[in-house]
């Protein structure tokens, strides 16, 4: 292959079934329904505009996506996280979410909370997804907008967070820590926290584009924080810090587990173990991230099943030729703080195991933060 790693095409015939029957099953998937949004994020991996109409003629059909959800369960899922894009953009979304449940999974869902209305809360309140997690990309209206890129977003924003709370649903929040809202994150954490009894996080940790856009990507640089203020932002959270520490402790900054000195695998991450990402196409990938053309599958021209059992072992196998990656980031002692991982690689340089400068920096910038904390 052209891009440093390779891979055995197909499994040896000997004691292949015995090795799929070994595997472990899908216990979960998500799903993306859409890949268009109400909003234009500037650090946003997939949106494309709500009207795009390609994108729509793309999308799963409602009985694509219960074809797939039943195979899914019929291989051991139990839980399904629909996401986009903005998945209330889709017309169908209540058949879309009530296909999914009949099926026996547990739904969460993942939204922006702006096109939130009350039949969507008379759904959830009838029907209870496992969970709703709701993106926060600013505190004040100002920063919210600037982020979006949609004047009214804060107040579709608020009503709609207003609804779901009042109908007495379990919210989670998340938000990104990035250029346009990091003098605001304190004030985001706080606005976050006091509105549940969940769960709120942040990631400071951008990656590019799942389509290649260079444009979009290069907007997704532009908001990318540095090193510096990653740690900075890291630092000043107690929570996340604390996380980072206890993932570091008794001094070490790997766990022995995760070692693989002279390894030349090229996934060491849970990708395709026990779980696995549907695209709004119909697109198999191991994990939501990982886009490289010799990892997908198309589910519209085969089925769930030949994905899992043929493509995820044929993936996971695939082992470098770069002496480079092999010789720096396999052997790193501090990979468990860098984002660095086979599809992050690929969406950076187009390779799946190029070293990149800029998780590298952040991973050594950590590092250097922790042990300063000791």
């Amino acid at each position: 292959m052209s891009d440093g790693f390779v891979g055995r095409q197909s499994l040896p015939d000997l004691g292949i079934w015995d090795k799929l029957k070994q595997r472990r099953r899908p216990i979960s998937f998500d799903l993306e329904i859409t890949a268009r949004c109400n909003n234009d994020c500037r650090h946003c991996y997939i949106n494309l505009p709500a009207g795009d109409r390609e994108a729509r003629a793309r999308e799963l059909t409602l009985a694509e996506i219960e074809r797939v959800a039943g195979d899914a369960v019929a291989m051991g899922a139990v839980w399904c996280l629909v996401s986009g894009g903005e998945p209330l953009l889709r017309s169908d979304f209540a058949a879309v979410y009530m296909a999914l449940k009949r099926k026996g999974l547990l739904v969460s869902v993942f939204t922006n909370a702006c096109l939130i209305t009350p039949a969507h809360i008379e759904l959830f309140k009838k029907y209870p997804p496992r969970d709703i997690e709701v993106s926060v990309y600013g505190a004040t209206r100002a920063t919210y907008e600037a982020v979006t890129r949609r004047p009214g977003s804060y107040d579709a924003f608020s009503r709609g967070l207003d609804l779901l709370r009042e109908g007495g649903l379990k919210v989670r929040f998340k938000a990104m820590a990035i250029r346009s809202n990091v003098h605001e994150l304190a004030a985001i954490s706080a606005f976050c926290r006091e509105r549940t009894k969940d769960y709120f996080r942040f990631d400071p940790l951008l990656h590019l584009r799942f389509d290649g856009d260079p444009v979009r990507s290069a907007e997704i640089r532009a908001e990318r924080l540095t090193p510096e203020e990653i740690v900075a932002v890291e630092r000043a959270d107690e929570e996340r810090f604390g996380a980072l520490q206890k993932g570091c402790a008794d001094g070490q900054l790997i766990n022995p587990e995760l070692e693989h000195y002279g390894c030349d695998h090229l996934f060491h991450c849970g990708a395709g173990n026990g779980s696995f990402s549907v695209g709004y196409d119909g697109t198999f990938r191991l994990c939501s991230s990982l886009w490289h053309r010799d990892t997908t599958y198309d589910l519209r021209r085969g089925t769930l099943r030949e994905a899992w059992e043929l493509v995820v072992p044929r993936v996971r196998d695939l082992r470098s030729t770069n002496k480079d990656f092999i010789e720096r980031c396999r052997v790193c002692p501090i990979i468990n703080l860098c984002l660095w991982c086979p599809a992050h690689a690929a969406l950076e340089t187009g390779s799946m195991d190029d070293w990149v400068d800029y998780f590298c920096a952040v991973a050594h910038a950590r590092a250097a933060a922790l042990d300063r904390a000791r």
